[in-house]
């Protein structure tokens, strides 16, 4: 029985030598086409070398910037001013918020007892429309009651009231037109107009 497995397995090796000796060799076609695939595995490796590469590339960079300290805000510059001119019971005075040197938001009030007239208007708010043109604003309040020029030169303020109605900020009839002007480092305002027909 032994020697009988012993035989068929040598059978079986030669049959499979005789079957690789005679495998033709591979012709030019195939060498060629092993050739270019070889070929294009080659280029499509170094494709996805490159590929990976870069990839980590852009997570060594990500990473680096989350480890950069954040750059600091930019400190802005906030300055308020105040300016009174009259006594206590007649008088104009306004006081205001600058922000990197242009106004922000200001606050007038007039008395001339027992009337009195109150406006405050902030940058972005929702009582008036602020437009910037150079050293020069225009605050435009609402509903069409009246439009304030501020003028900004070398510390000094001017506020110009064009039509501002006397009825929705000092309860009476008319109209304020004229200036005040308050300067940096003075408590005086300089005043012109504004309290005309203030006592009416």
């Amino acid at each position: 029985m032994k020697r009988s497995i012993v035989v068929w397995c040598a059978l079986a090796f030669l049959t499979v030598g005789m079957a690789y000796a005679k495998l033709p060799p591979p012709t030019e076609e195939q060498k060629a086409k092993a050739a270019a695939a070889k070929a294009k595995a080659a280029k499509e490796a170094k494709k996805q070398a490159a590929a990976l590469a870069k990839a980590q590339d852009r997570v060594v960079a990500r990473y680096k910037q989350s480890r950069m300290p954040a750059a600091p805000a930019r400190v802005r510059t906030v300055e308020r001013l105040a300016c009174l001119s009259g006594n206590e019971d007649r008088h104009a005075r306004i006081g205001v918020e600058l922000i990197d040197g242009k106004v922000n938001y200001f606050a007038y009030y007039s008395k001339w007892k027992p009337r009195t007239c109150s406006i405050e208007v902030k940058r972005g708010g929702a009582y008036g429309r602020w437009e910037d043109h150079g050293a020069t604003s225009r605050v435009t309040l609402v509903d069409g009651k009246g439009v304030f020029l501020i003028d900004g030169k070398n510390g000094s303020y001017r506020f110009v009231f064009r039509g501002i109605d006397r009825g929705r900020y000092c309860g009476m009839d008319g109209k304020i037109n004229g200036s005040l002007t308050v300067i940096r480092g003075k408590s005086d305002c300089i005043v012109e107009g504004v309290m005309d027909g203030h006592a009416g």
